[in-house]
């Protein structure tokens, strides 16, 4: 998900109630990273705007002591309309044309964008993953609701294909050959589990609602490398405290 700018070329939508995007990259050209002098237990430290990464409903957390709420089905509804690859420097990312949509607590959020993060940034009662994607939406108001898919190694993914097809290990963007559905990151039973959390990166605003899809999906060992080896360093953000959260499922 630059502070203050939005982006759809590059990933950010401007937000009303919120200082960032509907790209978790809100700060990219800000000097943020992962490791060293910019990492996540400095964020804070690095810029004023980047103060509520240290809030109390912080993301990513353990998705675990769930609590039974018999949420209803989410209407995903998904169409070929990831255009464009984009590397910005914390991960890849495919942003997608209007059209592509789901429904929560009866609000249309639009899908913006997904991304990638590896190892797992939400653990699964402990359990982390080589990967998982963040299907970015926003309403009308700049709210955001994110969907969270896990991978397991296993069989390729064929999504993940064509949206790796031109990743670049340098800075900028490339179109996509072929249109891509954000459907095939979806497992097939959409069980899930929810929470209120925030951005995983700075400016960490929160008030985010997370969709943590319970089955994992498989990429293949060659395709988490190559993730892997054009991002060039982990880029997870480490589990925040729960904080007395209610996790629903």
């Amino acid at each position: 998900m630059k502070l203050k700018r939005t982006l759809i070329a590059v990933g950010l939508i401007s937000l009303s109630g919120f200082v960032g995007a509907a790209d978790e990259h809100a700060g990219h050209g800000a000097h943020w990273g992962y490791k060293g002098d910019v990492g996540p237990d400095l964020w804070t430290t690095l810029k004023p705007e980047f103060s509520a990464c240290a809030g109390k409903n912080q993301s990513p957390i353990d998705v675990s002591g769930t609590i039974d709420a018999k949420l209803k089905p989410f209407r995903f509804s998904y169409k070929a309309g990831g255009h464009e690859v984009v590397n910005n420097g914390h991960t890849i990312q495919v942003n997608i044309e209007d059209g592509s949509s789901i429904v929560v607590d009866g609000i249309q959020f639009n899908l913006k964008q997904f991304h990638f993060h590896s190892p797992s940034e939400n653990h699964i009662s402990g359990k982390s993953y080589p990967l998982e994607a963040h299907l970015v939406h926003a309403d009308k108001d700049g709210n955001l609701a994110v969907v969270a898919v896990v991978f397991n190694e296993g069989k390729a993914n064929a999504t993940v294909a064509a949206a790796w097809s031109r990743m670049s290990k340098a800075e900028g963007k490339s179109e996509l050959p072929t249109k891509v559905s954000a459907a095939g990151l979806l497992p097939k039973s959409h069980d899930y589990y929810r929470y209120n959390g925030s951005l995983t990166t700075p400016p960490c605003t929160e008030g985010v609602r997370w969709i943590v899809m319970k089955k994992p999906m498989t990429v293949s060992q060659e395709q988490l490398n190559a993730f892997q080896t054009t991002v060039g360093f982990a880029n997870n953000r480490p589990i925040q405290p729960a904080n007395a959260r209610p996790v629903l499922k």
